[in-house]
């Protein structure tokens, strides 16, 4: 009888049952989209979402510089500094993911958004749809800021992002591919199913490892780009400034983004989660 159970708990672990759902795969163009209510919201959520990012945020990078602007009689040490800057970043990301996962997911950012739709986390016409969205949010969100701060705004650069001087533009291509592979990466992570399974003893609030990586990209590229990472950041911000020098360099914080999610996404499906090598088993099994 004791041999009986042994061989019955001895079983190969391919026969062990998963202790997660992975959810299927996005269709690439789903048109029945376009008639759901709950899609409409969604894109109404990333253009409120991100408006409500960039407004916070300018905001803060314009304070800090009007405050540590000795000719116009601050202190060169007052204000937040960078790392109040960082923090201004990962706090609201961390809150406006938290109130939009829901609803939208909290992407917030072109480049979450192209990697979850390389991953089929969502469809062709939805990312495209969220990234018009967060654009446009960008744009508005930066709009109130210079309304409101028209003075600071134009004074302080309106939070545009540039290359640092001393760096050139090689240097910020690949401090923003690192630093949107770190934020898209942990997108990945921190929304897996299997994760969430087997660490389920840890309670893990997936905002708050999303702030964080946004908050660290921050402190250590914003003295080589002013950070990116978000091309709706920074189109936003280079189109209500409308400057020579924002738009000379703005195709970096759109190519490195993108090229950084690129690598997050294939880094997570294809060697973390194995993607290529359970297609080739699932091949082999249909041979």
């Amino acid at each position: 009888m004791t041999k009986e159970v042994e061989a019955a708990t001895e079983r190969p672990a391919e026969f062990s049952a998963k202790d997660y759902t992975d959810p299927p795969p996005a269709p690439l163009v789903d048109f029945e989209e376009l008639t759901q209510w709950s899609f409409y919201r969604a894109i109404i959520a990333e253009f409120i979402a991100t408006l409500l990012f960039l407004y916070v945020t300018i905001l803060t990078v314009i304070g800090y510089k009007h405050q540590a602007d000795v000719d116009a009689g601050g202190d060169i040490c007052g204000g937040v500094g960078i790392l109040g800057i960082a923090w201004a970043f990962g706090g609201m990301i961390f809150i406006l993911v938290y109130c939009t996962a829901g609803i939208s997911g909290g992407h917030i950012n072109p480049a979450v958004t192209f990697g979850l739709f390389l991953a089929r986390k969502v469809s062709l016409i939805r990312a495209v749809l969220y990234m018009v969205a967060q654009c446009l949010g960008a744009i508005c969100g930066v709009g109130f800021v210079k309304a409101y701060q028209s003075a600071y705004y134009n004074r302080y650069g309106g939070g545009v992002n540039v290359m640092a001087p001393g760096h050139n533009k090689g240097v910020g291509l690949g401090a923003e591919i690192i630093g949107t592979f770190v934020l898209v990466y942990t997108v990945f992570s921190a929304t897996d199913p299997k994760r969430n399974a087997r660490d389920s003893h840890v309670p893990v609030l997936a905002p708050l490892p999303i702030g964080f990586a946004v908050f660290m990209v921050h402190l250590a590229t914003i003295p080589i780009t002013g950070t990116g990472i978000n091309p709706a950041r920074s189109f936003g911000a280079a189109v209500i400034y409308n400057g020579d020098k924002a738009w000379d360099e703005h195709w970096i914080f759109w190519v490195g983004p993108f090229i950084g999610a690129f690598a997050a996404a294939v880094y997570h499906q294809f060697i973390l989660r194995a993607g290529a090598i359970k297609a080739l088993g699932s091949f082999r099994s249909n041979a």
